[in-house]
């Protein structure tokens, strides 16, 4: 079972990344939030991680933060949540938020989620409130990324991404106004908007 790795940043690509370990590159799934919060490629990383073993496939699950994984794994605990919905739950709506809207009961707030539809979110609220109670309750307004650290991450999740320093520094001027009260997925959807025309 491998649960932690650590080496250079080989690639990045839009849902996963390419960790070098002493010669061997490891496929990871990545969420947005980890995507963002990637090194420059050639860069060391290190990223916490989750193996997921079927008969036909096995698939690595990586996550920055231990706050991430703790939530993932929470999530895939949930009847007919696997970890690739888990994942792209997480690249809909950070952590933390996720859990404040489920200890908040906010079913308009899990719905907006790509894929989280009105029973899937009643699922949630039902079977993770009391597991994510903790996470909720640390969350708060004050640990909200600021504005500054939000486009800071945007800039970082379109280098990633292979787009040049001019591209990214355009895309994050274009949304500085605009970027009040957003999350770091809402405007990295917008800068990939705009830089695709």
């Amino acid at each position: 079972m491998i649960a932690r790795l650590s080496g250079r940043l080989a690639e990045v690509g839009e849902a996963q990344a390419i960790v070098d370990v002493a010669g061997v590159g490891y496929l990871v799934h990545l969420s947005r939030v980890s995507l963002a919060a990637l090194p420059a490629r050639g860069e060391a990383v290190a990223l916490r991680v989750f193996t997921h073993v079927r008969e036909d496939a096995l698939d690595l699950f990586g996550f920055a933060s231990e706050e991430e994984e703790a939530v993932f794994r929470a999530l895939i605990g949930v009847k007919g949540v696997g970890p690739r919905a888990a994942l792209n739950i997480l690249s809909g709506i950070e952590a933390r938020e996720l859990a404040q809207a489920v200890a908040a009961e906010d079913l308009a707030r899990l719905t907006q989620v790509p894929g989280v539809g009105k029973k899937t979110a009643e699922r949630l609220v039902l079977e993770l409130k009391e597991k994510l109670a903790s996470l909720a309750r640390a969350g708060g307004r004050a640990s909200a990324p600021a504005e500054a650290d939000a486009l800071e991450q945007l800039r970082a999740a379109l280098l990633n991404l292979g787009y040049r320093p001019p591209q990214a520094d355009g895309a994050v001027e274009a949304l500085r106004e605009a970027s009040r009260g957003k999350g770091l997925d809402e405007l990295l959807r917008e800068g990939l908007k705009l830089l695709r025309g």
